[in-house]
This record gives C-alpha cells, structure tokens and sequence, in this order.
C-alpha cells in the first residue's frame, strides 16, 4: 500500500431534509425550492450533522482502501472541528498535519436536501478552509509521501507550486483536481500542469481550460500538458486517457440518488486508492465509478465510501 497525503478541505455538512417544502421548481431552464419564502418559517422533515469537504472525503477513501493516509487542512476548536477530528480517528486518518486557526470558525455547509429528488442546494462558510497559506511544503520531507492528492485550494495557486515542487523533489506523484477558484486563474493553473501526474476534472472544468466541446478532444488537448486526464461527465460517464491507452466509460450503476454530495470526490480518490495500489488504469477506473456510485445512494458525502475489497460488476468501458 501506499502513503497519501491529501491536501484540502475539512467542512461539517448540516442537511436540512424535506419532502414537500424543499420541492424543486423549475423556472424555465433554472429550478429552485419553490415554498420557500421570505419571512415564512418552515416545518422540515429532519436533520443530519455529517462531515465532508474534499480533503476529507478523498482522505476516507484511501484509508478505508488501506493506503496510509495523511490529512492536512484547517479547522478551528469548536464543536465542527471535534466532528471532524473525531472522523478522522474513526477511520485511521493521521490528523498530526492538521491546523487549528483562531478566529476562525471551522467551515460548515448547510445542503437543503429535497427527500424525494436528491436534489440539494448547498450554502457554505468556509471559515477555517478558506485559506492555506499557512502550510508548510517542508512538512513533506517528514512525511515523505508516495503521492499528494490534491482538491481544491480556494486559487492559492502559490501554495499548490510550492506544494509541487517539493513532491516532486521528493519523488513523490501528484493527482490534482482544481477547483472554480483555480479555474478563474486558468493561465496561472496551465503552468502548474507539469508538475501533475493524474488530473481529474470534469466536462465543464475541461472546457474552460482547453478549447472543445467534444470528450475526445479535451482529452487529446489536455493530454499536452498532463499525461494521465479523466474527465468524467456526470451520468453520461466519461472519458480518460494515459498516453498509452485511452477509456470512453458509463456510469458504473442506474441508481436512485439520493445525495450527490461528495460523487466527484468519490470517483477521483477511488481511481487513486486502486491506481496507488497497483491496479491497472482499466480497473482504476472502474472502481472510480463504482466508489461514486456508492456514495450518491448514501445521505453525506462519504458513508458509502467503498473499502476495495467489495465484488465488482462488468460496466460499459470501451478501449479507444
């Protein structure tokens, strides 16, 4: 097995669950929660207090596949920071990386979840993890990590080159999936690729780094600057390319959703926790989509996180 840092965000997700009330309307090509009105008060269903943020939700993932997992992030001493903390003894996670920020609050999002649908709007205070100025990359030389699995860091494009460079002097691997904030600076992110082994992103992520419309040719594109890219494309699959093979894929299973919170997270660290064992790029990718298969029918973005050691099923997946 092996080490991983991963390097992100720890939030405490509040979900307000309703049936009736948080009913998706559509208005034209938007929808919104319909009966929810200003100045009214609202009756719902029920509360769930999960943990998540795509630090963490990665983290999960590689330790229940039993890599030895290191997390880095910030939270703060109150009440969510204890959720998290305790998540991560709960799942072996080695926490001696994470930071505790005074006059911060640790980040929370509350998700207005519609019960029937799956549907979810969700409103977050970063708090803690707005920022990550304040790691270190040197703290890498004490880990020494075998790869460094990075989401997003709110466009701190200065700590992610930091945080490259020093990987790379260590000889460890990179697997990046960039946030909006990093695309809004998508020159700067361009001359960060060469550092990344494996990029994650999807669709719409792609186009706005490379020019395309079709999954191919974002693919081809963006196989210039990196040599291994997936990109996913919600139920519609996706596509992945290593230079040397190339994988046009569905959806691992047609199953009601039931919280689409954490499927991203889901299938870019199930690719690594299969890829960093050994597996082939094929079966990485098929555990992928079955990792985030198993979460969206789970309520909180990592409770149906899979261990690798569940029997998979064949899935649509074609060799280009």
């Amino acid at each position: 097995m092996a080490r991983i840092v991963s390097l992100g965000s720890a939030l405490q997700d509040v979900y307000l669950i309703d049936h009736d009330d948080l009913k998706a309307t559509s208005i034209g090509e938007e929808a919104i929660f319909g009966k929810v009105l200003v100045g009214s008060k609202i009756d719902i269903d029920r509360i769930s207090y999960e943990v998540g943020g795509g630090g963490l939700n990665s983290a999960i993932t590689f330790a229940r596949h039993g890599h030895e997992t290191i997390f880095m992030g910030n939270i703060s001493r109150d009440s969510a920071g204890n959720a998290i903390i305790k998540a991560l003894a709960r799942e072996g996670i080695d926490d001696s990386y994470v930071n505790f920020l005074e006059r911060r609050s640790t980040g929370t999002s509350i998700i207005l979840l519609d019960g029937r649908s799956g549907e979810r709007t969700i409103l977050t205070c970063r708090g803690a993890s707005e920022q990550f100025g304040n790691f270190s990359e040197r703290d890498l030389e004490l880990i020494h990590p075998d790869w460094l699995y990075v989401t997003t860091l709110r466009g701190d494009l200065d700590t992610l080159k930091r945080f490259f460079i020093k990987a790379k002097e260590l000889g460890a691997k990179i697997m990046f999936n960039p946030g909006v904030k990093e695309l809004d600076e998508v020159k700067g992110l361009a001359r960060l690729l060469k550092y990344v082994d494996v990029l994650n992103v999807n669709k719409n992520e792609a186009g706005r780094m490379v020019p395309g419309t079709l999954l191919s040719e974002l693919l081809y594109r963006l196989n210039h600057y990196v040599e291994t890219v997936i990109i996913t494309d919600g139920p519609m699959g996706g596509i992945a390319g290593n230079g040397s093979e190339a994988y046009r894929f569905g959806i691992y299973e047609d199953k009601k959703v039931k919280d689409a919170t954490g499927a991203g997270d889901a299938f870019g660290s199930g690719f690594l926790a299969k890829f960093a064992s050994g597996k082939s790029f094929r079966s990485s990718l098929i555990f992928a989509s079955a990792n985030s298969t198993s979460v969206v029918t789970k309520l909180g973005a990592n409770r149906g996180i899979l261990n690798g050691t569940e029997a998979l099923h064949p899935m649509p997946i074609q060799k280009l």
